[in-house]
């Protein structure tokens, strides 16, 4: 059936499938061939010094609508900068700039909607769907997502959670058998710890 789908697109040269050469570029940067960062501001992507998209969808019509900031983390989320849902009715789509400040961490699987600014020093929660700006300092999650904290609250909590749990001082990508073995024990006996 998909198949029947695809050649029905391609014979009646309605509709795309994929945006003309970037399914092929996002399987290099998933190969870790090609530098995602730099191939991202070539797409117009203005993106500050010292940040990390990983696995990330960011909009592929309206790349040159998206900021982010310095300092950032961006995890396996979507920035969509445009929103085709009136395009059949009103003949047009609808578009924002997306902007995140500079100190944010946008968590896996949250969604970035058209015309969003999250303000600096902000944690987008795993899975939230962000509709409306966000202000400096706060923490989100939920569908539709809602502050629940301010982020130097929640950081301070940390700090003293960290003093009272085990911490490891092993770097995750490089542990042994017998590390991981060591960090499953401890923290079945703590259920939280910290790593590098």
């Amino acid at each position: 059936m998909e198949e029947n789908s695809q050649n029905y697109i391609k014979e009646k040269g309605k509709g795309k499938l994929g945006h003309g050469g970037h399914l092929y570029k996002d399987f290099l940067i998933k190969l870790k061939l090609i530098d995602p960062i730099e191939e991202y501001r070539k797409q117009g992507v203005r993106i500050g010094d010292n940040t990390t998209i990983l696995g990330c969808q960011l909009d592929k019509t309206h790349p040159h609508l998206i900021v982010i900031g310095s300092n950032c983390t961006l995890t396996r989320c979507t920035l969509l900068t445009h929103d085709a849902s009136t395009k059949r009715s009103l003949g047009k789509s609808k578009i924002g700039i997306i902007s995140i400040g500079d100190n944010c961490f946008i968590g896996w699987g949250s969604i970035i909607l058209p015309g969003v600014t999250i303000g600096n020093n902000c944690i987008v929660g795993a899975g939230a769907v962000v509709a409306k700006d966000i202000p400096n300092d706060s923490i989100v999650v939920g569908n539709p997502c809602r502050i629940i904290k301010k982020t130097s609250k929640y950081l301070d909590y940390q700090k003293e959670l960290m003093k009272k749990s085990v911490c490891f001082d092993y770097d995750y990508s490089k542990m042994t058998n017998a590390e991981k073995n060591d960090q499953k024990k401890q923290l079945k006996r703590n259920r939280i710890g910290f790593d590098r």
